[in-house]
């Protein structure tokens, strides 16, 4: 089969070309580079079954092309990162919103199937539950950026559902919950890689806010497992999944294993939110997923419980 990756040399998308390759499959990958990078691919970059176009998912003459060869579409391509989406909020609603309408559009002209990457933020200030698929969301002013990810993400999730119900398009929708492994920079905000970092040169363990907000985390290899499972399955197609570790811990406690993991002598310090990303900004205060849906339709469990999680990221660092 051949399949394509936006956002192929990023993070996940790396993970999931690797696999995709070691299943015989051959893959076509796109990145503009901006948060992708050549050293996450560089164990496949020459390989005879995988292709990179460097360019932007906006160019709708090079997708096209790239959309009309493949068999399925793996769209990841996305502004990720708190950091991010507060310093570029332009960049991140173009990328997100005009970038998904490009990829569904053309999957649809070539009636191509499509997996489309959101997020947990979507959920929004959610405080009493694990949250589910069918959740209502709970979203902040307009006038705080920090939301502005997550209602771009919500309009991507809302295009490929009316793609499914009007034209038949075969779309798939997973919800990615603090997906981190090998490969991701605290470039961008990111919690884990930035406290592992930061233990292991010995400086601050910095927490923003007063850590008692909660997150799950998911290695890597189990979300790209649960995306290729939920392609490969027809009752799958239509529909919203979570993907995630339904294993909660708060950032304080996140911060003391990873100072107990790395041997590290690093104080943790605690920044107020306004200080990092300036006044009024919002934080979820609690992210943890309820998996039972995509438990029951394909057996998802994950692997990886957070302490190997840990792990992990803390021998890439090492290498």
């Amino acid at each position: 089969m051949k399949i394509l990756i936006t956002g192929g040399a990023g993070f996940i998308g790396s993970h999931l070309a690797e696999k995709l390759l070691d299943l015989g499959h051959e893959v076509f990958a796109i990145d503009n580079l901006w948060t992708g990078k050549l050293d996450n691919i560089k164990a496949i970059q020459n390989h005879e079954r995988f292709h990179l176009v460097v360019d932007t998912i906006l160019n709708e003459s090079v997708m096209n092309e790239l959309i009309f060869k493949v068999d399925h579409v793996y769209h990841l391509a996305a502004a990720v990162g708190v950091r991010n989406i507060m310093d570029h909020p332009v960049e991140t609603l173009e990328t997100n919103v005009k970038g998904t309408e490009v990829v569904l559009r053309l999957a649809n002209r070539f009636k191509k199937k499509v997996f489309i990457a959101s997020t947990s933020e979507i959920y929004g200030r959610h405080l009493d539950h694990t949250l589910a698929e069918d959740d209502n969301r709970v979203m902040g002013s307009v006038k705080k950026r920090r939301w502005a990810y997550a209602c771009s993400k919500t309009l991507d999730e809302f295009l490929a559902l009316a793609y499914h119900d009007e034209k038949k398009l075969p779309v798939v929708i997973g919800r990615l919950f603090n997906t981190v492994g090998p490969r991701q920079t605290g470039q961008y905000g990111m919690v884990l890689p930035n406290f592992v970092q930061s233990a292991l040169l010995g400086k601050p363990i910095t927490v923003y806010g007063d850590g008692t907000q909660s997150r799950s985390f998911t290695h890597v290899h189990d979300v790209i497992g649960a995306m290729i499972r939920l392609m490969d399955e027809p009752k799958a197609v239509g529909d919203v999944f979570n993907i995630g570790n339904d294993r909660e811990v708060s950032i304080n406690e996140l911060a003391e294993k990873v100072k107990e993991m790395t041997g590290s002598s690093s104080e943790i310090e605690h920044i107020p939110y306004e200080k990092a990303y300036g006044p009024g900004f919002e934080d979820m205060e609690r992210r943890c997923p309820n998996i039972d849906k995509i438990r029951n339709l394909i057996g998802f469990e994950p692997k990886y419980n957070l302490e190997s999680i840990i792990q992990s990221v803390i021998d890439y660092f090492k290498s």
